[in-house]
């Protein structure tokens, strides 16, 4: 009996993918995102440029799919906290793992100022976070049990763009000005000027 061999080509599409990722982050670190081109993205990765191309469909995808992944990885996080946390702050725990993957590591907040000092990744960046707002809202919609059920899908949209707005506000401001400060401090300040979180 023959095994389904979708997986395993799934995880090996997946493992080539990241290693592209890590790879072309790397020269726009060091080379500037203009500078570089799918070609010596695909060559520093060990493909071919039409290789490249079955993973990615330019290389501002690169970084889109780094922030959809970033998305997805946030709304299972919210669907795994408590169910008898409030929601506003499920959204901030839910959080958690970005911010302590920012205030970790120098590289993320390079990465972070390169994407805010270029304008097309910039645009891509805040498209691709829109698509966050629908995750969260779909994650968080089955919490809000008191509000009426026309409502709860809008209600819910609103507290996920607005969480999402206070992220972004955070990490923009320890990219550009308060680097004494981390994105978790900044993003609790942020989201509590909207809604406390104790």
């Amino acid at each position: 009996m023959e095994r389904d061999a979708s997986p395993l080509r799934d995880r090996k599409r997946q493992a080539v993918r990241t290693e592209v990722m890590a790879v072309a982050v790397d020269l726009f670190l060091e080379d500037g995102y203009e500078a570089v081109t799918v070609d010596q993205i695909a060559t520093a990765a060990g493909l071919s440029p039409r290789s490249f191309f079955r993973y990615f469909t330019n290389k501002e995808a690169v970084f889109t799919h780094m922030v959809g992944e970033a998305g997805t990885g946030l709304a299972d996080r919210l669907r795994d906290r408590p169910s008898h946390e409030q929601p506003w702050l499920a959204l901030r725990r839910s959080f958690d793992h970005m911010t302590e993957t920012l205030d970790g590591d120098e590289r993320s907040l390079r990465v972070m100022r390169l994407v805010y000092d270029t304008p097309g990744l910039y645009g891509g960046h805040l498209r691709t976070q829109a698509q966050w707002n629908e995750l969260l809202a779909d994650a968080l919609a089955p919490r809000l049990v008191t509000a009426p059920s026309g409502e709860r899908r809008l209600r819910a949209g609103a507290l996920a763009a607005a969480a999402v707005a206070c992220f972004e506000y955070a990490r923009r401001e320890r990219a550009g000005c308060d680097a004494r400060r981390s994105v978790a401090e900044l993003l609790d300040i942020a989201m509590g000027a909207v809604h406390p979180l104790s």
